[in-house]
């Protein structure tokens, strides 16, 4: 697979993958050891890049992904998160962000040893924490990784204000926040900002929580636990209204010859050069499609005509529900 490089010397693969709903916010987690051979399959197929979080189980996720990857550690990059007051020994997790520097380096040398190595590829703040200066944030995090104990710094779904301010402390490799054809916000304000400072980009939900795919509809049910009952874009109102892009999608993947999910990653890569999304999956046959996007270059007259058909539709439906968007920068 093509590598492409976040910030000044992190390189990785193409197209990343995303751990989080093995185990995590999008129903019932995966069986254990088929979540592993996944892991492992992709490494197989070109992925050297996997995104997980403490928040993500909480914990499993971690745990799942630093076993899978234990063999292979060594030729692999890791990105997690924290934030959040999630209990170490428990993994309960208590209301609100926790990014206070001792809380931070305690939830680093936690995550160490669910990822069952002695240094995390790339840190993530999780959420920024209103409560904790960004650049008391960006401090301890450069702490850790005069330690040795991480490599780069990241943020997620911060606003411009604070990744300037973080990046004066510590420079910021990547910023990892929503991005695909469903979703477009941070084009306006956050792309330039990251192109002047050097800082790669992270697209998570890259297929729109699997809207994208066209593989849902305003019928589709979703499991009891799965996070996107209480999202508003995912009512079955806004998904009968929001069919029209997938339409679109769908029809600009058949002239390409690939599929709708593939189209819509090939999109994302075709934006710049320093862009990785992560799409996650639970199913290895989803992950092989995924990863052949690497491969699908795109072509000036199909985006300019991908852009014609969606840049005027007016989508229905909030990214997330309230209580989430306020802890959002962008």
């Amino acid at each position: 697979m093509q590598k492409r490089t976040l910030g000044k010397d992190l390189e990785v693969s193409a197209i990343g993958l995303g751990c989080m709903s093995m185990t995590f916010a999008y129903g019932p987690a995966g069986e254990k050891s088929e979540m592993i051979q996944m892991i492992r399959t992709a490494y197989e197929k070109g992925v050297t890049f996997f995104d997980t979080a403490e928040a993500y189980g909480p914990l499993a996720n971690e745990e799942l992904v630093g076993e899978a990857l234990e063999p292979i550690r060594d030729k692999v990059i890791i990105a997690t998160k924290f934030g959040f007051d999630i209990d170490p020994e428990t993994g309960k997790r208590g209301i609100g962000t926790n990014s206070r520097p001792e809380h931070i380096k305690a939830a680093a040398n936690a995550c160490l040893k669910r990822l069952r190595t002695d240094h995390i590829d790339l840190l993530y703040q999780h959420r920024v924490d209103p409560n904790v200066p960004i650049e008391d944030v960006a401090g301890a995090v450069k702490e850790l990784i005069t330690e040795g104990k991480v490599k780069h710094f990241g943020l997620s779904e911060a606003g411009v204000g604070s990744i300037r301010k973080a990046h004066a402390v510590q420079p910021v490799t990547a910023l990892q926040s929503e991005y695909s054809l469903f979703w477009r916000g941070p084009e306006t304000d956050v792309l330039p900002v990251l192109e002047e400072l050097g800082i790669g980009f992270v697209p998570f939900s890259p297929l729109g929580a699997g809207f994208l795919t066209g593989q849902i509809d305003e019928n589709t049910k979703f499991d009891d636990s799965d996070f996107r009952n209480h999202v508003p874009r995912f009512s079955p109102e806004a998904r009968k209204a929001n069919m029209l892009l997938v339409h679109a999608v769908r029809a600009a993947a058949e002239r390409k010859g690939v599929t709708p999910a593939q189209f819509a990653l090939a999109w994302l890569l075709a934006q710049k050069p320093w862009i990785v999304p992560i799409p996650g999956t639970k199913k290895t046959a989803r992950m092989e499609e995924n990863v052949g996007a690497a491969g699908v270059v795109l072509t000036a007259d199909e985006l300019k005509q991908i852009e014609e058909a969606t840049s005027k539709l007016s989508l229905e439906g909030a990214r997330l529900p309230e209580a989430m968007l306020k802890m959002t920068g962008i």
